[in-house]
Protein backbone atom coordinates (compact mmCIF):
# COMPACT_ATOMS: atom_id res chain seq x y z
CA UNK A 1 0.00 0.00 0.00
CA UNK A 2 1.45 3.38 -0.98
CA UNK A 3 1.57 6.33 1.39
CA UNK A 4 -1.37 8.25 -0.09
CA UNK A 5 -3.57 5.17 0.01
CA UNK A 6 -2.81 4.96 3.73
CA UNK A 7 -3.85 8.60 4.17
CA UNK A 8 -7.09 7.87 2.28
CA UNK A 9 -7.81 4.91 4.55
CA UNK A 10 -7.18 7.15 7.56
CA UNK A 11 -9.90 9.54 6.36
CA UNK A 12 -12.32 6.68 5.65
CA UNK A 13 -11.75 5.08 9.06
CA UNK A 14 -12.18 8.43 10.82
CA UNK A 15 -15.55 8.84 9.08
CA UNK A 16 -16.66 5.36 10.16
CA UNK A 17 -15.46 5.99 13.72
CA UNK A 18 -17.36 9.29 13.80
CA UNK A 19 -20.48 7.51 12.55
CA UNK A 20 -20.43 4.95 15.36
CA UNK A 21 -19.71 7.59 18.02
CA UNK A 22 -22.49 9.86 16.77
CA UNK A 23 -24.96 6.99 16.50
CA UNK A 24 -24.16 5.84 20.03
CA UNK A 25 -24.87 9.22 21.61
CA UNK A 26 -27.88 9.88 19.36
CA UNK A 27 -29.64 6.66 20.40
CA UNK A 28 -29.11 7.52 24.08
CA UNK A 29 -29.92 11.24 23.88
CA UNK A 30 -32.98 11.24 21.58
CA UNK A 31 -36.45 11.46 23.14
CA UNK A 32 -39.29 9.15 22.19
CA UNK A 33 -41.76 12.03 22.49
CA UNK A 34 -40.08 13.68 19.49
CA UNK A 35 -39.71 10.54 17.38
CA UNK A 36 -43.06 8.80 17.97
CA UNK A 37 -45.20 11.42 16.16
CA UNK A 38 -43.01 11.02 13.07
CA UNK A 39 -43.31 7.24 13.25
CA UNK A 40 -47.10 7.50 13.55
CA UNK A 41 -47.13 9.59 10.35
CA UNK A 42 -45.37 6.76 8.53
CA UNK A 43 -41.71 7.82 8.62
CA UNK A 44 -39.58 4.71 8.08
CA UNK A 45 -36.47 6.31 9.58
CA UNK A 46 -38.47 7.27 12.69
CA UNK A 47 -39.76 3.69 13.07
CA UNK A 48 -36.20 2.37 12.75
CA UNK A 49 -34.99 4.96 15.27
CA UNK A 50 -37.64 3.83 17.76
CA UNK A 51 -36.56 0.22 17.31
CA UNK A 52 -32.96 1.23 17.95
CA UNK A 53 -33.95 3.13 21.11
CA UNK A 54 -35.91 0.11 22.35
CA UNK A 55 -32.82 -2.09 21.82
CA UNK A 56 -30.29 0.37 23.21
CA UNK A 57 -27.85 -2.18 24.66
CA UNK A 58 -27.71 -4.01 21.32
CA UNK A 59 -27.02 -0.73 19.53
CA UNK A 60 -24.33 0.19 22.07
CA UNK A 61 -22.64 -3.14 21.53
CA UNK A 62 -22.66 -2.49 17.78
CA UNK A 63 -21.20 0.99 18.24
CA UNK A 64 -18.50 -0.17 20.62
CA UNK A 65 -17.47 -2.95 18.28
CA UNK A 66 -17.30 -0.52 15.37
CA UNK A 67 -15.36 2.09 17.35
CA UNK A 68 -12.87 -0.51 18.60
CA UNK A 69 -12.20 -1.92 15.13
CA UNK A 70 -11.83 1.54 13.59
CA UNK A 71 -9.51 2.71 16.38
CA UNK A 72 -7.23 -0.29 15.97
CA UNK A 73 -7.10 0.01 12.19
CA UNK A 74 -6.52 3.77 12.15
CA UNK A 75 -3.05 3.54 13.69
CA UNK A 76 -2.09 0.34 11.83
CA UNK A 77 -3.06 1.77 8.44
CA UNK A 78 -1.98 5.37 8.87
CA UNK A 79 1.22 4.98 10.89
CA UNK A 80 3.36 3.43 8.10
CA UNK A 81 2.19 6.01 5.55
CA UNK A 82 2.68 9.10 7.72
CA UNK A 83 5.89 7.67 9.18
CA UNK A 84 7.36 7.24 5.69
CA UNK A 85 6.27 10.73 4.59
CA UNK A 86 7.93 12.27 7.65
CA UNK A 87 11.05 10.14 7.51
CA UNK A 88 12.24 11.61 4.17
CA UNK A 89 12.49 15.27 5.32
CA UNK A 90 13.76 14.22 8.76
CA UNK A 91 16.69 12.38 7.12
CA UNK A 92 17.84 15.73 5.70
CA UNK A 93 18.64 16.80 9.27
CA UNK A 94 21.51 14.28 9.33
CA UNK A 95 20.10 12.48 12.39
CA UNK A 96 20.77 8.80 12.89
CA UNK A 97 18.23 6.38 11.46
CA UNK A 98 17.07 5.26 14.91
CA UNK A 99 16.45 8.89 15.95
CA UNK A 100 14.53 9.60 12.76
CA UNK A 101 12.32 6.56 13.38
CA UNK A 102 11.56 7.59 16.97
CA UNK A 103 10.78 11.20 16.06
CA UNK A 104 8.63 10.16 13.08
CA UNK A 105 6.69 7.69 15.25
CA UNK A 106 6.04 10.28 17.98
CA UNK A 107 4.89 12.92 15.46
CA UNK A 108 2.69 10.33 13.72
CA UNK A 109 1.16 9.26 17.03
CA UNK A 110 0.39 12.89 17.95
CA UNK A 111 -1.18 13.66 14.56
CA UNK A 112 -3.28 10.49 14.43
CA UNK A 113 -4.39 10.87 18.07
CA UNK A 114 -5.41 14.47 17.47
CA UNK A 115 -7.42 13.60 14.35
CA UNK A 116 -9.00 10.60 16.06
CA UNK A 117 -10.00 12.43 19.24
CA UNK A 118 -11.24 15.62 17.58
CA UNK A 119 -12.84 14.44 14.33
CA UNK A 120 -13.51 10.83 15.24
CA UNK A 121 -14.86 11.39 18.77
CA UNK A 122 -15.56 14.95 19.95
CA UNK A 123 -17.14 16.46 16.83
CA UNK A 124 -19.71 13.66 16.24
CA UNK A 125 -20.43 13.45 19.98
CA UNK A 126 -21.16 17.18 20.24
CA UNK A 127 -23.30 17.10 17.09
CA UNK A 128 -25.33 14.17 18.43
CA UNK A 129 -25.84 15.98 21.75
CA UNK A 130 -26.86 19.23 20.04
CA UNK A 131 -29.43 17.76 17.62
CA UNK A 132 -30.19 14.25 18.98
CA UNK A 133 -33.54 13.89 17.25
CA UNK A 134 -32.19 14.74 13.80
CA UNK A 135 -29.07 12.67 14.43
CA UNK A 136 -30.96 9.52 15.43
CA UNK A 137 -33.21 9.76 12.37
CA UNK A 138 -30.15 9.94 10.12
CA UNK A 139 -27.81 7.50 11.90
CA UNK A 140 -30.15 4.85 13.32
CA UNK A 141 -31.09 3.18 9.98
CA UNK A 142 -27.48 2.38 8.92
CA UNK A 143 -26.61 1.42 12.50
CA UNK A 144 -29.48 -1.07 12.62
CA UNK A 145 -28.35 -2.46 9.26
CA UNK A 146 -24.83 -3.02 10.65
CA UNK A 147 -26.27 -4.65 13.78
CA UNK A 148 -28.28 -7.08 11.67
CA UNK A 149 -25.30 -7.80 9.40
CA UNK A 150 -23.12 -8.81 12.37
CA UNK A 151 -26.04 -10.06 14.46
CA UNK A 152 -24.42 -13.23 15.93
CA UNK A 153 -21.29 -11.36 17.03
CA UNK A 154 -23.25 -8.44 18.47
CA UNK A 155 -25.67 -10.67 20.37
CA UNK A 156 -22.78 -12.66 21.85
CA UNK A 157 -21.01 -9.48 23.00
CA UNK A 158 -24.23 -8.08 24.43
CA UNK A 159 -24.94 -11.35 26.28
CA UNK A 160 -21.49 -11.33 27.86
CA UNK A 161 -21.81 -7.65 28.83
CA UNK A 162 -25.25 -8.18 30.42
CA UNK A 163 -24.00 -11.09 32.49
CA UNK A 164 -20.99 -9.07 33.61
CA UNK A 165 -23.36 -6.28 34.72
CA UNK A 166 -25.48 -8.76 36.69
CA UNK A 167 -22.39 -9.76 38.66
CA UNK A 168 -22.66 -6.30 40.26
CA UNK A 169 -26.35 -7.06 41.09
CA UNK A 170 -27.56 -4.55 38.52
CA UNK A 171 -30.24 -5.49 36.01
CA UNK A 172 -29.28 -4.23 32.53
CA UNK A 173 -31.84 -2.16 30.64
CA UNK A 174 -32.57 -2.67 26.95
CA UNK A 175 -34.32 0.64 26.37
CA UNK A 176 -32.79 4.09 26.71
CA UNK A 177 -34.41 6.35 29.29
CA UNK A 178 -36.77 8.69 27.44
CA UNK A 179 -38.67 10.31 30.31
CA UNK A 180 -37.85 12.69 33.14
CA UNK A 181 -38.28 11.79 36.79
CA UNK A 182 -40.36 14.07 39.00
CA UNK A 183 -37.22 15.42 40.67
CA UNK A 184 -35.69 16.18 37.26
CA UNK A 185 -38.84 18.05 36.17
CA UNK A 186 -38.84 20.03 39.42
CA UNK A 187 -35.17 20.93 38.90
CA UNK A 188 -35.84 22.00 35.30
CA UNK A 189 -38.78 24.19 36.36
CA UNK A 190 -36.80 25.78 39.20
CA UNK A 191 -33.75 26.46 37.00
CA UNK A 192 -35.94 27.87 34.21
CA UNK A 193 -37.60 30.28 36.65
CA UNK A 194 -34.22 31.41 38.00
CA UNK A 195 -32.87 32.07 34.51
CA UNK A 196 -36.04 33.89 33.45
CA UNK A 197 -36.91 31.38 30.73
CA UNK A 198 -40.18 30.35 32.44
CA UNK A 199 -42.71 32.91 33.67
CA UNK A 200 -44.61 31.24 36.49
CA UNK A 201 -45.69 34.25 38.52
CA UNK A 202 -48.89 32.49 39.56
CA UNK A 203 -46.95 29.42 40.68
CA UNK A 204 -49.14 27.07 38.63
CA UNK A 205 -46.29 25.07 37.09
CA UNK A 206 -44.53 24.63 40.42
CA UNK A 207 -47.84 23.60 42.02
CA UNK A 208 -48.37 20.91 39.40
CA UNK A 209 -44.91 19.48 40.10
CA UNK A 210 -45.47 19.47 43.86
CA UNK A 211 -49.02 18.11 43.44
CA UNK A 212 -47.87 14.53 42.81
CA UNK A 213 -45.94 14.47 46.11
CA UNK A 214 -48.96 15.19 48.31
CA UNK A 215 -51.24 12.74 50.06
CA UNK A 216 -54.95 12.97 50.87
CA UNK A 217 -54.23 13.76 54.53
CA UNK A 218 -52.26 16.86 53.46
CA UNK A 219 -55.33 18.49 51.89
CA UNK A 220 -58.39 16.95 53.58
CA UNK A 221 -60.41 19.03 56.07
CA UNK A 222 -60.60 17.52 59.61
CA UNK A 223 -64.09 16.74 60.89
CA UNK A 224 -63.75 19.32 63.67
CA UNK A 225 -63.38 22.12 61.13
CA UNK A 226 -66.38 21.15 58.99
CA UNK A 227 -69.80 22.74 58.93
CA UNK A 228 -71.98 19.64 59.20
CA UNK A 229 -75.71 18.98 59.37
CA UNK A 230 -77.62 16.02 60.88
CA UNK A 231 -79.56 13.48 58.83
CA UNK A 232 -82.79 15.06 60.09
CA UNK A 233 -81.98 18.35 58.38
CA UNK A 234 -84.86 19.82 56.40
CA UNK A 235 -84.70 21.87 53.20
CA UNK A 236 -85.64 24.93 55.23
CA UNK A 237 -82.65 24.37 57.53
CA UNK A 238 -80.40 23.94 54.51
CA UNK A 239 -81.57 27.28 53.17
CA UNK A 240 -80.80 28.91 56.51
CA UNK A 241 -77.32 27.28 56.53
CA UNK A 242 -76.65 28.65 53.05
CA UNK A 243 -77.73 32.10 54.17
CA UNK A 244 -75.43 31.90 57.20
CA UNK A 245 -72.32 30.19 55.81
CA UNK A 246 -72.69 30.58 52.08
CA UNK A 247 -71.41 27.09 51.20
CA UNK A 248 -73.08 25.20 48.36
CA UNK A 249 -72.32 21.71 49.77
CA UNK A 250 -72.82 20.39 53.31
CA UNK A 251 -71.68 17.16 54.94
CA UNK A 252 -74.49 15.13 56.52
CA UNK A 253 -73.58 13.27 59.73
CA UNK A 254 -75.36 10.64 61.80
CA UNK A 255 -75.99 10.64 65.55
CA UNK A 256 -72.35 9.69 66.21
CA UNK A 257 -71.14 12.60 64.06
CA UNK A 258 -69.87 10.26 61.37
CA UNK A 259 -70.27 11.54 57.79
CA UNK A 260 -72.83 9.55 55.79
CA UNK A 261 -72.89 11.73 52.68
CA UNK A 262 -73.40 15.26 51.50
CA UNK A 263 -76.06 17.42 49.91
CA UNK A 264 -75.76 20.17 47.34
CA UNK A 265 -77.81 23.34 47.28
CA UNK A 266 -79.32 22.20 43.98
CA UNK A 267 -80.74 19.10 45.71
CA UNK A 268 -82.55 21.31 48.19
CA UNK A 269 -83.95 23.46 45.41
CA UNK A 270 -85.33 20.36 43.69
CA UNK A 271 -87.06 19.23 46.89
CA UNK A 272 -88.34 22.71 47.63
CA UNK A 273 -89.74 23.33 44.16
CA UNK A 274 -93.18 23.23 45.64
CA UNK A 275 -94.07 26.14 47.90
CA UNK A 276 -95.90 23.84 50.28
CA UNK A 277 -94.45 24.25 53.76
CA UNK A 278 -94.85 20.52 54.28
CA UNK A 279 -91.99 19.81 51.88
CA UNK A 280 -89.76 22.39 53.53
CA UNK A 281 -90.39 20.93 56.99
CA UNK A 282 -89.66 17.30 56.13
CA UNK A 283 -86.12 15.83 56.38
CA UNK A 284 -84.19 15.65 53.15
CA UNK A 285 -85.02 12.39 51.32
CA UNK A 286 -82.22 9.80 51.54
CA UNK A 287 -82.00 9.65 47.74
CA UNK A 288 -80.94 13.31 47.73
CA UNK A 289 -77.90 12.58 49.92
CA UNK A 290 -74.83 11.75 47.83
CA UNK A 291 -72.47 9.07 49.04
CA UNK A 292 -68.82 10.08 49.39
CA UNK A 293 -65.87 8.26 47.85
CA UNK A 294 -63.98 6.27 50.54
CA UNK A 295 -60.26 7.10 50.64
CA UNK A 296 -57.30 6.33 52.90
CA UNK A 297 -55.19 9.09 54.42
CA UNK A 298 -52.08 7.86 52.61
CA UNK A 299 -53.64 7.81 49.13
CA UNK A 300 -51.77 9.93 46.57
CA UNK A 301 -53.65 13.11 45.79
CA UNK A 302 -53.56 12.46 42.04
CA UNK A 303 -55.10 9.00 42.61
CA UNK A 304 -57.78 10.56 44.80
CA UNK A 305 -58.61 13.02 42.04
CA UNK A 306 -58.93 10.20 39.52
CA UNK A 307 -61.24 8.19 41.83
CA UNK A 308 -63.47 11.19 42.56
CA UNK A 309 -63.76 12.06 38.89
CA UNK A 310 -64.55 8.45 38.04
CA UNK A 311 -67.29 8.32 40.67
CA UNK A 312 -68.62 11.78 39.79
CA UNK A 313 -68.41 12.97 43.41
CA UNK A 314 -67.21 16.29 44.79
CA UNK A 315 -66.48 15.00 48.30
CA UNK A 316 -64.58 12.00 49.67
CA UNK A 317 -64.63 10.38 53.11
CA UNK A 318 -61.08 10.05 54.48
CA UNK A 319 -60.26 7.19 56.86
CA UNK A 320 -57.16 6.26 58.85
CA UNK A 321 -55.53 2.83 59.03
CA UNK A 322 -58.03 1.78 61.70
CA UNK A 323 -60.96 2.55 59.39
CA UNK A 324 -62.09 5.57 61.40
CA UNK A 325 -63.27 8.61 59.45
CA UNK A 326 -60.99 11.53 60.25
CA UNK A 327 -61.62 14.10 57.54
CA UNK A 328 -63.40 14.98 54.32
CA UNK A 329 -61.68 15.76 51.05
CA UNK A 330 -63.24 18.37 48.77
CA UNK A 331 -62.67 18.36 45.02
CA UNK A 332 -62.36 22.13 45.28
CA UNK A 333 -59.36 21.79 47.60
CA UNK A 334 -57.63 19.43 45.16
CA UNK A 335 -58.11 21.92 42.34
CA UNK A 336 -56.73 24.68 44.54
CA UNK A 337 -53.50 22.70 44.85
CA UNK A 338 -53.14 23.03 41.08
CA UNK A 339 -54.48 26.48 40.21
CA UNK A 340 -54.59 28.40 43.48
CA UNK A 341 -57.49 29.69 45.56
CA UNK A 342 -60.98 28.80 44.25
CA UNK A 343 -63.94 30.60 45.82
CA UNK A 344 -67.30 28.89 46.23
CA UNK A 345 -69.71 30.92 44.11
CA UNK A 346 -72.28 30.96 46.90
CA UNK A 347 -69.87 31.54 49.81
CA UNK A 348 -70.71 34.62 51.81
CA UNK A 349 -67.92 37.20 52.08
CA UNK A 350 -67.38 38.71 55.51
Amino acid sequence: MNDWAGILWLVVLLIFNAFFVGAEFAVISARRSQIEPLAERGSRSAKTALWAMEHATLMLATCQLGITICSLLILNVSEPAIHHLLAVPLEWTGWAEATVDVVAFIVTLVIVSYLHVVFGEMVPKNLAFSVPDRAVLMLAPPLVWVAKLFHPVIVALNWLANHAVRLFRVEPQDEAASTFTLDEVAAIVNQSRIEGVLDDSAGTVAAVVEFTDKKVKDVAVPLAELVTLPTTTTPAEIERAVAKHGFSRYVIVDAEHTPVGYVHLKDVLRVAEATDDVYLARPIPAKRIHHMVPLQEGTDLEDALALMRQAGRHLAQVRNDAGVTTAVLFLEDIIEELVGEVEDATRRRR
